[in-house]
């Protein structure tokens, strides 16, 4: 993976996404015990599970296609959830990214409706613009997860159709069966009016002010 994209911390007003280790482990266990019900189609790791769950993420991250984020929530520094840059991909012949997805995000049931996914979400995209100058930013989910579909249509991103047999499932009794994944993207071209839109949400909760990206200490 680009070192662009490697050992940086994302720092907004609600959420600061720096790199996943394993010292975010007592706070996600905790925050993954907190409300599940709306973990439906996506795959959260039970408490007792975080350490085998950031094993596993890191051992992803030193393939060089995945970039896992702990998502800090300022108010209180602890680690309420994660998320992603992963796929990677390149202009031909170049070691210039082309695209990129946001991806593995997950929250605690206290972090969620709180205007920092919206938040996070705007870190990623604006880093993956202006910093990495990326073409698109893919994002997808379940089809059938309403929930999460209308969050990736509320920051901007636009529909392109289900991808059927797409993925795997993490549907609870889907165990081995493969889901129809939605996919949405921004394009380059698209991220202005989309960076004003959630400037304008996150202004809306009260959120908005200058963001930075840092090296990690």
């Amino acid at each position: 993976m680009s070192e662009q994209l490697s050992d940086v911390v994302l720092r907004g007003n609600l959420v600061r996404l720096e790199p996943l280790s394993l010292r975010h482990s007592a706070d996600l266990a905790i925050s993954a015990e907190e409300d599940r019900s709306q973990y439906g189609f996506t795959w959260v790791p039970r408490g007792s599970e975080v350490e085998d769950y950031l094993q596993a993420q890191l051992a992803r991250a030193a393939s060089g296609r995945f970039t896992p984020f702990a998502q800090i929530r300022v108010g209180d520094g602890r680690a309420v959830g994660c998320t992603a840059y992963w796929d990677p991909r390149y202009w031909p012949n170049q070691s210039a990214l082309c695209a990129i997805e946001i991806g593995f995000t997950w929250l605690a049931g206290s972090a969620q409706g709180t205007g920092l996914n919206t938040e996070a979400k705007f870190l990623l995209l604006d880093h993956a613009f202006g910093r990495l100058g990326v073409a698109r930013v893919d994002l997808k989910t379940d089809a059938r997860n309403e929930r999460s579909r209308r969050a990736i249509e509320g920051i901007g991103a636009r529909f392109e159709g289900v991808l059927r047999n797409w993925s795997q499932s993490w549907a609870p009794g889907e165990e081995g069966r493969l889901r129809d994944s939605a996919m949405y993207s921004v394009i380059d071209s698209e991220w202005p009016s989309c960076e004003n839109h959630l400037r304008e949400r996150l202004s809306f909760a009260g959120l908005a002010g200058p963001t930075e990206a840092t090296p990690a200490p």
